[in-house]
């Protein structure tokens, strides 16, 4: 089946929105967006791809807020499960690629259970195109072979954190931290007690994709302090492709990599 064959009534279709600009997001993408009776967005997700939308669509907010208004997944699992047998052509709608820490695989194992068909289509993850939009390359040849994508929703010795940040600290490869931005600090200082030096290079791009995009750079040792204040969404690039960023606005908050 090609990406761009048409809905069907009573199907889930999972569209991946990119990091925030609707240009980001893929043709298949828009294409469902447009034909959906009923759409279920995330906060994320980019707000200006609701206007491809019929105007007898359906758009139900279902955000995720930190520390704020929450729809649980069991929820929204619920609202796709019941629109798709009520014979409707169901898109959820959500930022980045919904397979990337976007729990997007239990709502096809949802909608699986209850028999109601899904259909993916990937997007542009926020862990490679945020940095890209920042000017950082998460890997370059003879600087970085490769790179590692991490959640940073939960700090270091938490009981639910299952990162080995002694290995991620000796892997040689970028680190890009997803949702990291509430323990930066505490990041930062794990890394840097199991070795990772000071002065690596550090960068945090928040709000990437949207026009109020911006990117504050340090070392590793400074980086928290330097993003002190920026709010999600954002994404930290650790290791030494992060130097190639163009740091935005020119604040005194704003300090280059040494």
């Amino acid at each position: 089946m090609g990406t761009l064959t048409p809905l069907r009534p009573g199907t889930v279709t999972l569209v991946a929105g990119g990091p925030g600009d609707p240009g980001l997001m893929t043709v298949a993408g828009r294409a469902a967006v447009e034909q959906a009776d009923v759409l279920l967005v995330d906060h994320l997700a980019p707000q200006g791809a609701l206007a491809w939308a019929r105007p007898d669509a359906e758009v139900l907010d279902v955000a995720k807020l930190p520390r704020g208004r929450t729809t649980p997944q069991e929820r929204i699992n619920e609202l796709l499960v019941t629109h798709a047998r009520a014979g409707r052509r169901v898109v959820r709608l959500k930022g980045g690629d919904g397979f990337v820490f976007g729990r997007g695989m239990e709502e096809v194992l949802a909608c699986a259970e209850a028999g109601v068909p899904t259909r993916v289509l990937p997007g542009v993850s926020s862990a490679v195109a945020v940095p890209a939009l920042a000017g950082i390359p998460v890997t370059h040849r003879g600087i970085v072979h490769g790179f590692s994508v991490v959640s940073g929703h939960v700090p270091p010795g938490h009981p639910t954190c299952t990162l080995d940040y002694a290995a991620l600290a000796a892997t040689g490869t970028t680190l890009v931290v997803l949702m990291g931005v509430a323990n930066l600090s505490c990041i930062a200082a794990e890394l840097l007690a199991h070795g990772l030096s000071p002065e690596t290079p550090a960068a945090v791009i928040a709000r990437g994709g949207h026009p109020d995009q911006v990117v504050r750079t340090a070392c590793l040792a400074r980086i928290a302090d330097v993003a002190a204040g920026l709010a999600p969404p954002a994404v930290t690039v650790i290791g030494d492709v992060a130097r190639f960023a163009v740091p935005t606005p020119a604040t005194e908050l704003v300090e280059e990599t040494r």
